[in-house]
């Protein structure tokens, strides 16, 4: 196809734009295929079809970019080479692991569906889809992802970079929190699925998406579907699908204590509020102000060691974000007297930080204060 005829303003008809791209399914589907397999990504799961790493990697990526998620899934692995070691771990192991790869309650969720599955399964994960569904943490979309590329089942999957490539292939206006527009995509999918080799294809529209068909500045001159592309036709292949509504960026003030004992420092579980209930932290307390979260700070650290804590001047300052929280965190110094409290914290060694289960923005604060 001629470049400049295949960005030629396309024809109204009664007011509405109408796809003048023939989709050839069959071609596409080949020309999809043989792409990946001329340009697929050494990744470390694609090194084994065994459900087990499949489902880990999958878990990971959620919501995580594949060069964040290497590095995590190959120490992964190596601790727990399978289901039964993993079902095996203590939870505060696998948090340890995953500290740092942020949505903890992918890890929780994780380690409990291994025990299921060495209880109910024999430590295999199910080929039959209500089975898979059934486990902590499986949603449709991971499930039909399992199925497909590990047992080679005919499932199609629906992620936001599959639904970019399809929307885009066939002009779908809407966003993924459409229910229309998820439809849409989802019959555009099963026309396009290849029968023989579900998880291939499932991977190279992932792929495709990751790597060519980007949100911003896709590279259109070399997608294999761009011969089919209706978006890339109409010459704005951005604008599909619409992008999605961001939530408002809420600010937080959070006063953290940093109390020392020798090379220890004072841990507690949770952050405040609910956040990060599993991990290690730095005692804290959230505020609408500076002041307000140094008030509740001052409070928190009284139910734990009443008139012994002393507060002194402000070290210094974090920014972190969590989900749509944009986090200050004001560092402070607290002396506690001897013996006060030492029930009510857990007391690690600074140097040990990095190597436990705690959270990014410790890791941040436990980072600036080994500077001091």
């Amino acid at each position: 196809m001629n470049p400049a005829a295949a960005l030629t303003a396309p024809r109204i008809r009664g007011g509405l734009e109408r796809p003048q791209v023939q989709l050839d399914e069959a071609a596409a589907r080949r020309a999809l295929l043989r792409w990946f397999r001329r340009h697929a990504r050494p990744l470390p799961w694609r090194k084994s079809r065994s459900p087990y790493a499949v489902w880990v990697s999958e878990v990971m990526l959620q919501q995580t970019q594949v060069a964040t998620v290497i590095p995590y899934f190959c120490r992964f692995a190596r601790a727990f080479p399978t289901v039964a070691s993993l079902a095996r771990a203590p939870l505060e192991r696998v948090l340890e692991l995953w500290s740092g790869l942020g949505y903890y309650r992918r890890a929780r969720h994780l380690h409990r569906a291994a025990r299921v599955l060495v209880r109910n399964f024999k430590g295999v994960f199910p080929r039959e889809f209500r089975q898979a569904r059934s486990l902590p943490g499986i949603g449709d979309y991971t499930a039909r992802a399992v199925l497909s590329i590990a047992y080679n089942l005919p499932y199609t999957v629906l992620e936001g970079n599959v639904a970019r490539v399809v929307a885009r292939l066939r002009a779908i206006r809407g966003s993924l929190r459409e229910t229309r527009f998820c439809r849409r995509v989802e019959r555009e999918l099963e026309g396009l699925l290849s029968r023989r080799q579900p998880g291939n294809f499932n991977q190279a529209l992932m792929e495709l998406g990751q790597t060519v068909c980007l949100p911003r500045a896709p590279r259109c001159p070399v997608c294999p579907l761009c011969t089919w592309c209706e978006a890339f036709r109409r010459g704005r292949p951005q604008s599909y699908p619409a992008a999605r509504p961001r939530r408002a960026t809420e600010l937080h003030y959070l006063a953290t204590a940093i109390i020392r004992r020798g090379g220890q420092v004072a841990m507690v579980r949770g952050l405040d509020e609910g956040l990060l209930g599993d991990l290690w932290n730095f005692p804290s307390a959230f505020g609408t102000t500076r002041a307000a979260a140094l008030t509740r700070l001052q409070e928190k650290l009284a139910t734990v060691v009443p008139g012994a804590a002393h507060i002194g001047v402000r070290l210094g300052g974090i920014r972190h974000r969590i989900t749509h929280r944009a986090i200050r965190a004001d560092l402070y110094p607290v002396e506690i007297g001897t013996g006060a409290g030492a029930n009510g914290f857990r007391w690690l060694a600074l140097s040990r930080l990095p190597h436990a289960a705690i959270s990014q923005l410790s890791r941040k604060i436990a980072t600036q204060i080994r500077g001091d």
